[in-house]
């Protein structure tokens, strides 16, 4: 069974920065992409960031400039550097992964429990 879980969330002021992890546990053979995604308080969940086994990256216009995606294949874990902050960026921020975990059942898409971030004064 592959496990996915986050860390680093936190409270923290506009204007500061946190960094996220992921880590990715269990048996696995390879992880193809892997994104950070967000829910606001009564909003649907989105997409923040997006990184493919390759390191191509891709971000939500909302963060561009302001956050980092990036991964450790090494290590099967992923990281989100926010800086800039702000109170907008407070969500629920999800972990997700394409895991293949056997050839027989192919690619899995694995989710975080998740890591709360809020961004306040």
């Amino acid at each position: 069974q592959v496990q996915l879980v986050e860390s680093g969330g936190g409270l923290v002021q506009p204007g500061g920065s946190l960094r996220l992890s992921c880590a990715a546990s269990g048996s696995i053979i390879s992880i193809n992409a892997m994104g950070w995604y967000r829910q606001a308080p009564g909003k649907e969940r989105e997409l923040v960031a997006r990184i493919t086994s390759g390191g191509s990256t891709r971000y939500a216009d909302s963060v561009k400039g302001r956050f980092t995606i990036s991964r450790d294949n090494a290590k099967n874990t992923m990281y989100l550097q926010m800086n800039s902050l702000k109170p907008d960026d407070t969500a629920v921020y999800y972990c997700n992964a394409e895991v293949l975990a056997t050839i027989a059942t192919g690619y899995l898409d694995v989710w975080g429990q998740g890591t709360l971030v809020t961004v306040s004064s």
